[in-house]
């Protein structure tokens, strides 16, 4: 099955509650039977459609379940004069990643716990 292709063009004009559309990382999304079920409302979409939207989705820091959700709604991509390097967001969120593994004592969870801790050591062997 061939993607269909889109012109910037012709998805600005797309832009009403009756034909919402959008453009995220060079794909395009019909979201018109979505706008009521949107949890942020309807208005969101509504300012968006017919543009690119790629900036406003990674500024809200949508859920995974979005992301999977948003792919029924996908109907095609940009023609290739159209497009625009695509920025990809690497998220590791495993424990055991290089950039945890760097990050400094005083930067983790560990160092409030450790200072809680000797904190309420102190505080009962000075008031206890």
């Amino acid at each position: 099955m061939e993607t269909k292709k889109f012109t910037r063009k012709e998805l600005a004009e797309r832009n009403s509650r009756n034909d919402a559309v959008f453009i995220i990382d060079n794909q395009v999304y019909d979201v018109t039977k979505f706008l009521d079920d949107h949890p942020g409302g309807h208005e969101v979409l509504i300012g968006v459609a017919g543009k690119d939207a790629t900036e406003n989705f990674e500024d809200v820091g949508h859920s995974l379940d979005a992301k999977e959700l948003m792919q029924k709604f996908l109907i095609g991509e940009l023609v290739d004069e159209d497009k625009t390097n695509v920025k990809k967001r690497n998220i590791n969120w495993s424990a055991g990643d290089t950039a945890a593994e760097s990050t400094s004592f005083t930067s983790s969870w560990k160092f409030p716990v450790l200072l809680g801790i000797i904190m309420t050591v102190l505080y009962t062997y000075l008031f206890g």
